[in-house]
């Protein structure tokens, strides 16, 4: 028997398909936006490219080149621009980055976005939105920021570099892994994750053997979709809290962040949620969640220890002491094992 619980499902169009890109200008047409302003990543120029010249006169001017973490005074100059060119809607083409710049500029212009990722980050589901300054991340929820449209289309990202692609997976697992044991969690937000999961791990294994690979690119942004909409509703927890202070404080990676710490806090937190656990460790096909996320992504190449990001052992024991949410020895026992990517204890390879 299903115990009770309260599930909100946010507002949002998802159109995806291989090819999809040719249909952002008419998406934008739907929502009525008379002067759109295109924010892209570097590495998404050919796609901005194609759409400023898709949007014909609905394009009123474009941002290229994004900073990780959102930047407060990287915000600033955005919102100011989509003021400037009286801009009424947006269009973000990238990465997380790029995604989380159109929504700093939602926040305060409230403007529909037409999010098209092209890694795979899995924020554009979600109405989370941050930024840093001074060292420090905040972030917060607003149904403000949530893209009004998401297209997925599997070209954009089947050239993405196989450390780029890991480093993007390992992020949307870790919305995936999370959303199962959050106070919001329920039985709806744990079936998409361990879902999501699947895809995401299948489609990683997948572009190992064959990068180009249009199916299990395909697969990785329906894993991505997935992962963020459960995020949406069940919310953050240890993981990502302690994921935005190393990135804020310490300006960590972000997707590769998560690689490194999700698999000790899983060590800790999974055993609250033990159906949830076992549903995951069939997903991934392990006898152990976190040893299983450890193997994965090393197996991927990705690095699984904060040393190799840059962050001193100092530093590691200074968030420990510096995090307000968890009791201390808790928190140094995580941190210390994911600068050293300590192996969590479990299954035998």
């Amino acid at each position: 028997m299903t115990s009770d619980f309260v599930h909100t499902f946010f507002p949002g169009r998802v159109v995806f398909g291989a090819g999809s890109l040719d249909q952002v200008a008419a998406e934008v047409g739907l929502l009525g936006v008379r002067r759109a302003l295109v924010v892209a990543t570097n590495s998404a120029r050919d796609a901005a490219d194609v759409v400023e010249v898709d949007l014909k006169d609905r394009f009123a001017g474009r941002i290229d080149g994004v900073t990780q973490h959102v930047p407060t005074e990287v915000a600033e100059n955005a919102r100011a621009k989509a003021r400037e060119i009286d801009a009424d809607g947006l269009v973000a083409i990238g990465g997380g980055s790029a995604i989380g710049l159109a929504k700093a500029v939602a926040l305060t212009g409230e403007l529909p976005i037409v999010a098209v990722p092209t890694t795979y980050a899995g924020s554009e589901m979600t109405p989370v939105w941050g930024e840093t300054s001074g060292g420090s991340k905040t972030t917060g929820t607003d149904l403000k920021v949530l893209p009004k449209v998401v297209v997925y289309d599997a070209v954009l990202s089947q050239h993405l570099p196989l450390k780029v692609t890991a480093a993007s997976v390992a992020n949307a697992i870790a919305h995936c892994v999370e959303a199962v044991w959050t106070p919001k969690a329920d039985p709806i937000t744990e079936t998409t994750a361990v879902e999501g999961a699947r895809a995401l791990a299948a489609g990683l294994r997948a572009i190992g053997q064959d990068p180009t690979d249009i199916d299990a690119r395909s697969n990785l942004l329906y894993g991505a979709c997935l992962g963020g909409s459960a995020l949406a509703t069940a919310g953050t927890g240890l993981h990502h809290k302690l994921c935005h202070l190393l990135g804020g404080t310490y300006n960590l990676p972000h997707a590769e962040t998560h690689a490194a710490v999700l698999p000790q806090v899983t060590r800790v937190k999974a055993t609250e949620v033990p159906q949830a656990k076992a549903r995951l460790e069939a997903a991934l096909g392990t006898d152990d969640l976190a040893t299983g996320l450890y193997d994965l992504f090393t197996d991927a190449g990705i690095s699984t220890n904060l040393k190799d990001l840059g962050l001193t052992e100092d530093q590691a024991e200074e968030a420990a002491r510096t995090f307000q949410g968890a009791p201390p020895e808790l928190l140094h026992d995580i941190l210390t094992r994911a600068w050293a990517g300590t192996r969590p204890e479990g299954a035998t390879r």
